[in-house]
């Protein structure tokens, strides 16, 4: 994952302060040697670096936080506060136009995940905003491009633009836009062409596809995982087209998230979205002040909830909690709830995005076991009757064996999940009977032997 390096590295220099009682200009000074030495490893630009060191020098230096009761934590806070500022400061929404349909134009180098990010904004947008997108096939050059796009808009439920790969590129935009004011798609995405290098021949393209469409967004998609290249490649195009806006794809891949902390101090345009995963669905909102708490270990409650939110139904949730406080919670609802915390991503970004939980505890945290865990219990209730979802207690030596062939697994396996999930039972017993307070204390006290 991005930053994970940055993020522990940075981690042991905060660690060694708050080991000191007192902290003096010395050590203020050795710090910011390390962060330094920390962002040029993770690929950030030089400038960027020297700034960035230079504008939390001067702040930790002050008075104030040397003389305070704890300059450590004031530190970190002047971090946090430039790497936020360093990203944006807030979130940008995307702008659209007063006059629909708005049309936004991604552009970006081959290979950047472009065609990828257009399917990804357009579900973003049909579910979040309820909005009714167009995807057009701009990209007549690279093989098949046309083809995932519609494969992309079929898996998504939007409509696709094309007018094959003999036609130009500028007439397609521009048809485009007339069929989304006939059929009442509004915004327009243009998935543009891109090229191994910027030439002059793709600049020319763009720039009369920017003229003729007269775009409220141009969203260059940057790949994460190059670097300081992507930063090159932001500058060259910003120049060129003015965008207004970055989408960083690829987040989630084994980068070190140069390109991101970067590419608003280089183009002064604000990154919008953060592709965070391999699904269509895994398209963010980039909010700076949440990445900076990822990057120095503080979780990101915010988008935890954010995802929560996206797949809990209201409804269920108070038909869930009503189950709990009758006691009638069953291995159906269980088998919900599992299913609607895997809709939320991978159990390593989840973990991630709680506070406090560092890399040697991450490390413990085998995600791919409790993944296959998930999956194993999914298998198990799948296989049982509805009856004896609604009563386990039914559930005899003969069923447990029938039921552990229909999912593949063992009698043992079986055994198990029906154990835990009665101590489940037995622990919303407790905690609707007003025990609360003891079950905490148990709670704590399990807490402390690990």
């Amino acid at each position: 994952m991005a930053f994970e390096n940055l993020g522990e590295k940075l981690g042991g220099v905060f660690k060694r302060l708050k080991g000191k009682g007192k902290i003096t200009e010395k050590d203020v000074k050795d710090a910011m040697r390390e962060v330094k030495l920390a962002l040029l490893e993770a690929d950030v630009n030089f400038k960027v670096v020297k700034d960035f060191v230079k504008k939390v020098s001067e702040k930790a230096m002050g008075t104030e936080v040397l003389e305070s009761l704890t300059p450590s934590q004031n530190i970190i806070k002047i971090v946090r506060d430039e790497l936020v500022e360093l990203m944006g400061s807030e979130h940008e929404r995307l702008e659209f136009a007063k006059n629909p349909p708005s049309v936004f134009m991604l552009c970006g180098l081959q290979g950047a995940g472009k065609t990828t990010a257009a399917g990804k904004l357009a579900l973003a947008l049909r579910k979040q905003m309820d909005k009714r997108p167009l995807l057009v096939a701009c990209d007549v050059y690279r093989p098949a491009a046309v083809k995932q796009l519609q494969v992309l808009g079929d898996q998504i439920g939007v409509s696709v633009f094309s007018m094959g790969t003999d036609e130009n590129p500028v007439n397609i935009a521009k048809a485009a836009i007339e069929h989304a004011k006939k059929h009442g798609n509004d915004p327009v995405i243009i998935d543009t062409a891109g090229r191994l290098h910027i030439d002059e021949a793709l600049m020319e393209e763009l720039e009369k596809i920017k003229a003729e469409t007269n775009p409220s967004e141009i969203l260059l998609v940057v790949d994460a995982m190059t670097g300081q290249d992507a930063v090159n490649v932001a500058e060259h195009f910003n120049l060129q087209l003015e965008i207004t806006g970055v989408i960083l794809s690829k987040l989630d891949g084994d980068t070190r998230g140069g390109a991101a902390l970067s590419v608003k101090a280089v183009t002064h345009k604000p990154i919008k979205y953060a592709s965070v995963g391999e699904k269509l669905s895994d398209l963010e909102p980039f909010h700076p002040d949440r990445m900076a708490s990822r990057i120095l270990g503080m979780g990101d409650v915010m988008t935890l909830i954010d995802r929560a939110q996206d797949v809990v139904d209201e409804q269920q949730a108070k038909e869930l909690e009503q189950k709990m406080r009758r006691q009638t919670f069953d291995l159906e609802d269980f088998l919900n709830q599992l299913q609607q915390i895997k809709k939320m991503g991978p159990i390593s970004q989840l973990i991630g995005m709680m506070p406090g939980i560092d890399k040697k505890a991450m490390e413990k945290i085998n995600a791919s076991d409790s993944e296959a865990k998930m999956r194993r219990t999914e298998a198990i209730i799948q296989s049982m009757t509805p009856a004896e979802r609604e009563n386990p207690k039914i559930i005899a030596a003969s069923r447990k064996v029938r039921i552990a062939k229909g999912s593949g697994t063992r009698v043992q396996d079986v055994n198990e999940l029906l154990k835990q999930f009665d101590q489940m039972k037995q622990m919303m017993k407790q905690l609707s009977g007003g025990k609360q307070a003891k079950m905490l204390k148990r709670i704590k006290k399990l807490g402390n032997r690990y």
